[in-house]
């Protein structure tokens, strides 16, 4: 078993034991669901973010980007963990975060994070995708600033529309909810 395969199979328990849920819930979509993944419980905390940002980090290593960034709140922990560790293992990395409305004071941003150049080719993250909006709000604001998205990452895919909805832009997960249940249930 390679190292990344070992990170993956204890992310994936950690995801399972602390973020997993099988109950009835509301998505940000407004589909009602039969389970629910919420990443922030592991990506928040220091195992999950040390392994989130390994394995993102191992799946970057052949990309060319200038800059890895997502909507807030779910990409948040996972650009985070990735700013640090990548800087730790002396493979810095440019994190944004994108705002989902500008700020009403200062500079007025919709974009965090050291300003990105036109032209600079970007990569978006987030951390559960269902539909996809999260991302596709993430790509609007990169692509306003003239960045070119080269790919679409998620830590999970429920496997849900975001794949068709983003189909435009390659999606690549590390999980999908057929490593959580067989058979997910449909919402």
């Amino acid at each position: 078993m390679t190292g990344m395969e070992r990170d993956k199979k204890q992310l994936l328990s950690l995801l399972k034991r602390d973020a997993f849920n099988l109950k009835q819930v509301k998505l940000s979509s407004g589909k009602d669901s039969g389970y629910y993944i919420d990443a922030k419980q592991a990506t928040l905390s220091s195992e999950g973010a040390y392994l989130t940002a390994k394995i993102f980090l191992g799946m970057l290593k052949n990309e060319k980007f200038d800059a890895i960034g997502g909507l807030t709140l779910g990409a948040d922990p996972i650009l985070g963990a990735i700013a640090a560790v990548g800087y730790l293992e002396n493979k810095p990395v440019q994190t944004f975060i994108v705002r989902k409305e500008p700020k009403k004071h200062g500079m007025q941003r919709s974009i965090e994070g050291k300003s990105l150049k036109p032209g600079s080719r970007v990569i978006i993250i987030d951390d559960v995708m269902t539909s996809g909006s999260s991302a596709l709000r993430a790509i609007e604001e990169a692509e306003k600033a003239k960045c070119k998205v080269v790919k679409v990452f998620a830590l999970v895919d429920r496997l849900e529309g975001a794949r068709e909805n983003l189909s435009q832009y390659e999606l690549v997960s590390i999980f999908t909810i057929k490593d959580f249940i067989n058979n997910a249930p449909k919402t």
